[in-house]
């Protein structure tokens, strides 16, 4: 199974489905994606506030996979912003990973509320990265239309990705009509809503006519509208179930149903990044 690429506006190319490690126990990740491995994903997606980067980098040292063949992403812990802190923990981030490059790299909150509401001079060293050849790419996460309008502004720099939460009950569209007028390539989290939208009626109709799971059809909503999803399981069986959604596709009008389902902020599962100020111990 190949899965589709997305080519970022850095030219680089990313894959459009990938292995979410969030909340996996740090001693369960490297075998959680050396199975991911095994079933077919080359695209991992971890963070520093995860706490499992070694993991992901002993599963990628053992897994004999050419280092070209293996997407990884990693973020930003919210505590480090200050651009000291970002340059030193970002070091810590590739020696945990045990790689000497990093394929993206971004921002994983803007916490406009926090360090006197900069975020940009933690995107102008994010930035110092890819120049120095350290990341490949570099962008955001939970960056609103406003957060993505400043930072380019001040910098110059457009951000590879943003990574929003983007699912049935979350459409997400002003966020994502700003990444895509900027050029700034999609990325869903929680693209199932943490298995709210399982039970929906609308996809379960759908799921039935295409012999297919409610999850399945849920992600390959995600695919056909172009954005990058990485789903999180440890269960081996879930696992393969969201890697074959490349079987089938949906028509524009089941699309359509879908998208309907939208509750605007009323469907998110997550925090609001205009307000979320939280910062690990």
């Amino acid at each position: 199974m190949t899965v589709p690429t997305i080519t970022l506006n850095d030219g680089s190319t990313i894959p459009q489905l990938g292995f979410g490690v969030f909340q996996i126990d740090p001693a369960e990740t490297a075998e959680a994606v050396t199975r991911a491995f095994e079933i077919g994903y080359r695209h991992i997606d971890t963070a520093q506030m995860y706490g499992n980067e070694r993991g992901v980098g002993e599963a990628i040292a053992a897994s004999g996979i050419p280092r070209d063949e293996i997407y990884v992403t990693s973020k930003l812990n919210n505590g480090f912003h200050r651009p000291e802190d970002a340059t030193r923990e970002f070091a810590q981030t590739l020696e945990k990973l045990d790689l000497e490059q990093i394929d993206l790299f971004l921002i994983h909150w803007p916490l406009p509320t926090r360090y006197d509401g900069d975020f940009v001079s933690t995107w102008r060293t994010l930035a110092s990265f890819v120049e120095d050849g350290r990341a490949r790419s570099v962008g955001v996460s939970n960056f609103q239309p406003a957060h993505l309008q400043r930072i380019i502004d001040e910098t110059g720099v457009v951000p590879a990705v943003n990574q929003i939460e983007v699912h049935p009950y979350l459409g997400n569209e002003e966020a994502r009509a700003a990444n895509a007028a900027h050029g700034i390539a999609t990325e869903a989290w929680s693209p199932i809503a943490q298995g709210r939208v399982l039970d929906d009626a609308v996809l379960q109709e759908i799921a039935a006519a295409k012999d297919v799971t409610t999850a399945q059809v849920a992600l390959r909503w995600h695919i056909e509208r172009g954005d990058i999803v990485f789903p999180k399981s440890v269960t081996p069986s879930r696992m393969q179930e969201n890697f074959d959604i490349f079987g089938f596709e949906l028509s524009p009008d089941e699309v359509s149903r879908i998208s309907a389902l939208d509750r605007g902020e009323a469907g998110r599962t997550g925090p609001n990044p205009d307000v979320f100020d939280y910062i690990p111990d």
